[in-house]
């Protein structure tokens, strides 16, 4: 007797069994199809047109991870915002001018305002549109495969009131996720020379959502500029008052970032460059002399310290360029700004310099504390140049910001509310060392802007590779005050022998 209870309870525990599974099996498909349909949805049918001021734009919702919006300006490049979390990207493309209202652009002193006058609402109805049209388009394309797939009713309603509350937890989490001041850091990808007519003054980047309608009208009107005018970009303009200085610096004798440099100097409007050394490789006089004499092409004033591959006769040549200013613990007074600087203390291009060694350590503190004591003697500097960041130390609190260079790695760290330090990556792309790795090390340089009391109010990290150096992507950060940047310590890159 016992054991057949024994066998009837077996065989019922493996019909549950049976019966779970099968239905586990049903949901995960059912799931499957509810979500592929869904996509395939989104694809076919998440795009929808309509005009964003002077522009036919389009605006598409698709499929993405991490969610976020792009705005695609041909043939200038592309803003990436960090708008949104979610799965759904939303893609805004100004494919073509609406001709009737480009006319107004020509023939109307007024009509580049009034045609971007309508910007922010256009844009509002453009994406409020494809948000219900993507959401439809997910819908009939999960009802449909469902149908497909099942060919039941009751199964194909099953798969509409999932894909249903797929798309309201997607829009909420999208919704509940937006960051308004995300139009403050765009990131731009596209072509150097058109870097600062797509992103804008930094002076005028919005701090709050209220602005962003008027930083949108401003997209469209320097893009409008552009495509109605012949022969030159739209100018970029300089705030009142504002100072902008471009940050270089372990050049490594790369002759291509004199061009890179160049170009930035003239598209950005650059008042002061500031360069934190490693000029050359082996300090050598002909090194010098065939290199430096580049400084002397940029027409601004040219602000230097020596790095640790950088020798005497480099610093020699760089004093003879007619526009340039060597720093070696002393202070000058350069386009507004007061500049410190001090030299690296070693020379070592043919060796590792190990900046972890305890020795090395205290030869660089006391080096940064010569420059804090000349800063506090003379009454204060607003930026201190040094080439390696283990001198930063002793600055920490006497001057609002620090740079630096030698890692060939690009870092921002807060010290405190008081001092930034802010490492360049190579604008050399590391010489041709950066060759021997199996991507090119890129280039890259900065652009801070100063307000007219010398503060710092905003940056752009660009970095500069790619066929023929003429792709670059740029990173606008806007200083926040007694906001901890990004806060990792590098590891120093080992000097090559």
């Amino acid at each position: 007797m016992a054991i057949r209870l024994r066998a009837l309870l077996t065989v019922l525990a493996s019909m549950f069994r049976a019966r779970v599974t099968r239905r586990t099996a049903r949901g995960i498909g059912v799931l499957a199809v509810t979500v592929v349909g869904a996509v395939l949805g989104l694809l076919i049918g998440g795009t929808s047109t309509g005009p964003l001021g002077p522009f036919q734009a389009e605006f598409t919702l698709s499929p993405g991870l991490h969610g976020g919006t792009q705005v695609v300006v041909p043939p200038l490049g592309s803003l990436t915002l960090d708008s949104h979390a979610g799965p759904e990207r939303l893609t805004i493309r100004l494919d073509a001018l609406d001709q009737a209202r480009t006319q107004k652009l020509v023939s109307d002193p007024n009509g580049l305002e009034a045609a971007s006058a309508s910007a922010f609402s256009d844009a509002q109805e453009g994406i409020t549109h494809a948000v219900f049209q993507a959401a439809g388009a997910a819908l009939v394309g999960a009802l449909l495969l469902g149908a497909l797939v099942y060919r039941r009713t009751r199964r194909t309603a099953q798969v509409g009131a999932l894909a249903l509350g797929l798309v309201v937890v997607s829009l909420g989490t999208a919704l509940a996720t937006f960051k308004g001041d995300a139009i403050d850091e765009p990131r731009y990808d596209g072509l150097l020379v058109n870097a600062p007519a797509v992103v804008g003054d930094a002076r005028k980047i919005a701090s709050r959502y209220e602005q962003y309608r008027a930083e949108l009208q401003r997209l469209v009107t320097n893009v409008g500029k552009l495509y109605t005018t012949v022969s030159n970009l739209p100018v970029y303009e300089p705030g009142d008052g504002a100072i902008r200085v471009l940050h270089v610096s372990d050049m490594h004798l790369n002759p291509g970032a004199w061009d890179v440099v160049r170009t930035v100097v003239q598209q950005f409007s650059i008042d002061v460059v500031v360069d934190t050394g490693d000029l050359t490789d082996w300090g050598t006089e002909r090194e010098a002399a065939a290199y430096a004499g580049s400084i002397g092409t940029l027409n601004v004033p040219y602000v230097f310290i020596r790095g640790n591959h950088d020798s005497a006769e480099t610093v020699a040549e760089v004093a003879r360029q007619k526009n340039a200013i060597v720093l070696d613990n002393r202070i000058a007074t350069v386009g507004g700004l007061r500049i410190a600087g001090i030299g690296d203390p070693r020379f070592t291009p043919d060796k590792t310099a190990d900046s972890t060694d305890l020795l090395e350590k205290r030869r660089l503190f006391d080096t940064g504390n010569q420059l804090a004591d000349t800063i506090t003697r003379s009454g204060g500097a607003d930026l201190a140049m040094i080439h390696d960041p283990a001198m930063a130390g002793p600055l920490a609190g006497t001057v609002p910001l620090i740079l630096a260079g030698h890692l060939h790695h690009r870092e921002v760290s807060q010290y405190n509310d008081e001092t930034l330090l802010m490492t360049e990556g190579s604008t050399g792309g590391a010489g041709l060392r950066g060759l021997q790795t199996k991507e090119p090390t890129p280039l890259a340089l900065s652009v801070l802007y100063f307000s007219s009391t010398a503060k710092l109010q905003a940056y752009d990290d660009i970095s500069v590779g790619g066929t023929g150096r003429s792709e670059v992507t740029l990173q606008r950060r806007i200083v926040k005050k007694a906001e901890p940047q990004a806060t990792s310590t590098p590891t120093p890159s080992p000097t090559p022998s």
